[in-house]
């Protein structure tokens, strides 16, 4: 296998980590519709398939996430920046949009969709 087909697999093996932690969010969040909490804890959706890592989201930065299938929270410094581009970053959780070529992987896995 080439360097370069090497590298194809792990950015397509990193979206569909990412993919999997967001189906697992969209349960989290299901579950947690119509109770008064004003965050609820999801998990990080960068690459790593190994990260336990928690973020805090209101409802609103929720919706804002899930607004786009090209869109992914992770904790800060869980960027992946060869297959996604930082859009906003503050204490908590930094919002990743996925590259064109990641981008497919996670629009055809994307729940809302």
């Amino acid at each position: 296998m080439s360097a370069r087909d090497r590298e194809a697999q792990r950015k397509h093996q990193i979206a569909r980590n990412e993919a999997l932690f967001r189906e697992v969010n969209e349960r989290l969040e299901d579950v947690s519709a119509g109770r008064s909490t004003e965050m609820t804890e999801f998990l990080c959706e960068c690459g790593d398939a190994d990260c336990t890592e928690t973020i805090a989201l209101r409802d609103e930065e929720y919706d804002r996430v899930r607004s786009d299938p090209l869109l992914f929270a992770v904790v800060p410094g869980h960027e992946i920046p060869d297959v996604e581009e930082i859009l906003a970053s503050n204490e908590r959780f930094s919002l990743v949009r996925k590259h064109a070529g990641e981008g497919v992987i996670a629009r055809q896995t994307d729940p809302r969709s």
